[in-house]
């Protein structure tokens, strides 16, 4: 299938205000540019008139960069693509004195019926940062990926893996170290919020340089180590661990993101199993939060082939009521994402040449490690085999549910991400919102589509990639006889589809930059 080059995006400066929502009134009203924080940039245009429910194109503000013509701009483009564009309460953006916070109000207050969020993932984000994280793997940390087992207290958060040659990597942290201590601040047991505050900056630097102490305990040894770490630009690795388990007859490996930089070592990985003849395959997608989903559609035709995908469709995207034949954004006729079997060349300066042939195992069948961190593109891959009657064996909890997804669009030096479509296998389903969980899973708070495997939660006292490790030893037992050891996974209460309540502040990771890796990325082409 051919597949068309990626038009580089252009990708500006902003930061996210999360601030309370702003009560909307009827009416009209009218304002000059330069009444509120005009950068001067030679708009001539004199005033804006505002009437509920009255829409102009987007394209009429677009690139006007007073601020009163941008909140206009993000008010005609969220009610033109907006997956959920009915659901926005129309407000002045007069009255809303930040572009941040008027941006805030564009997104839908509903909930789902199991209690969470409708959408979590709304969020703008800083050029540098974006284009780093998307091409490059960069981001600000210490090197270490966390789970949040709770988010409240008692709260419990365990190191799932580290990043190479980073801060905490130099310091021998490794899975199974869990947070006692951040800055001197309980970390299980903090209820203030100023107490939480520093938690979270510790935890999640929005910077370089950020020195954080923090305590640990080995959950192996109950030995405790109190330790300073240095935030930095931290390059993931997001495709590790790639061998062959079971005599060599079954191949394996941990794929961490579908940013960028993973095509090629997802290339070499298939090359390697291919290489190996490999009969069974084990993804371990257990903190993959998504990314773009065309690589999705490579990782998937690389597990099943082309006899198993021609001509099938890997996901078909919808749009708003309003745009069934073309897409809102590029204006092209809708077409869908179908099994994608070239190499595209996602990168800045691709290591292979856009239309290589890409490698396959020719599997009717693969095993995929998850937790409720497994989210948007990564789901995709589960929905997408499903469509194509390539049977998915899930092997841990339930993943986050999001099957919708964004194009970054720019404006103003400024990259929006709004979600504005769903998508749908080749048997037409994708609806998915609470996820996709093993059949044997016993937790009923959310209500997830169930399928083949066995719920087992997350072992922290065995490195990824051993086979001892419980997730992976359960799906070498259920390929070995086809059954499960006793469910042991609950589907997490914080995940990507936390309680709306809870008695203590949450700790949470509300950076932009996370916001927009959890999503299903389609660029522009």
């Amino acid at each position: 299938m051919a597949v068309s080059s990626i038009q580089k995006l252009t990708i500006g400066l902003f930061n996210v205000s999360f601030l309370a929502l702003l009560s909307g009134c009827g009416g009209g009203s009218t304002m000059t540019d330069n009444d509120n924080n005009s950068n001067g940039d030679g708009d001539t245009s004199n005033k804006i008139n505002w009437t509920q429910g009255v829409f102009q194109p987007s394209s009429n503000f677009y690139q006007q960069c007073q601020a009163l013509n941008e909140k206009h701009w993000l008010r005609s483009w969220s009610n033109e693509t907006y997956l959920w564009y009915d659901e926005i309460i129309d407000r002045d953006p007069a009255l809303t004195p930040a572009v941040s916070e008027y941006f805030k109000l564009l997104k839908t207050e509903k909930i789902t019926e199991s209690g969470a969020n409708k959408d979590n993932f709304h969020s703008s984000l800083p050029t540098a940062q974006w284009k780093a994280q998307s091409q490059s793997g960069v981001t600000f940390g210490y090197g270490f990926n966390v789970k949040l087992i709770s988010s409240t207290a008692p709260r419990q958060g365990v190191i799932s893996y580290t990043e190479p040659n980073s801060p905490a990597n130099a310091q021998n942290i490794a899975r199974g170290f869990e947070i006692l201590e951040i800055d001197g601040v309980d970390f299980i047991n903090a209820s203030t919020q100023a107490e939480v505050d520093i938690l979270n900056a510790g935890l999640y630097p929005t910077q370089t340089g950020k020195s954080t102490t923090f305590v640990f305990k080995d959950i192996n040894t109950d030995e405790t180590r109190e330790v300073i770490l240095n935030s930095q630009t931290i390059t993931s690795k997001p495709v590790t661990n790639v061998k062959t388990l079971a005599d060599g007859t079954v191949g394996y490996f941990q794929f961490n993101s579908h940013n960028a930089i993973a095509e090629k070592p997802l290339y070499d990985a298939f090359n390697n199993l291919k290489a190996s003849n490999v009969t069974d395959l084990i993804i371990d997608i257990r903190y993959n939060g998504g990314g773009f989903l065309q690589m999705a559609s490579q990782v998937a035709y690389m597990i099943a082939g082309p006899a198993n995908t021609n001509g099938k469709i890997f996901e078909k995207t919808i749009f708003n009521d309003q745009h069934p034949i073309f897409n809102p954004i590029d204006g092209k006729r809708l077409e869908p994402v179908m099994f994608t079997d070239e190499f595209v060349g996602f990168a800045d300066d691709p290591a292979l040449v856009a239309g290589t042939p890409l490698p396959s195992l020719n599997l009717k069948r693969v095993y995929l490690l998850t937790t409720s961190s497994t989210c948007s593109a990564s789901e995709a891959i589960i929905n997408g085999l499903r469509g194509a009657d390539i049977e998915v064996i899930q092997i841990g909890s339930g993943t986050c549910g999001k099957p919708y997804g964004f194009y970054p669009t720019d404006n103003c030096d400024t990259t929006y991400f709004s979600i504005q479509f769903t998508g749908e296998n080749n048997k037409g389903f994708g609806e998915y919102s609470d996820g996709f969980a093993p059949q044997n899973t016993t937790d009923n708070a959310r209500l997830p589509v169930r399928i083949a495997g066995c719920a087992v939660a997350d072992d922290f006292s065995h490195q990824l990639g051993d086979p001892e490790e419980a997730v992976l030893k359960a799906a070498l037992g259920y390929r070995d006889n086809g059954s499960c050891p006793a469910a042991s996974s609950i589907a997490s209460k914080q995940g990507f589809a936390p309680a709306r309540f809870g008695d203590t502040p949450a700790v949470q990771d509300s950076r932009a930059a996370t916001l927009a890796e959890q999503n299903k990325i389609l660029p522009r082409q």
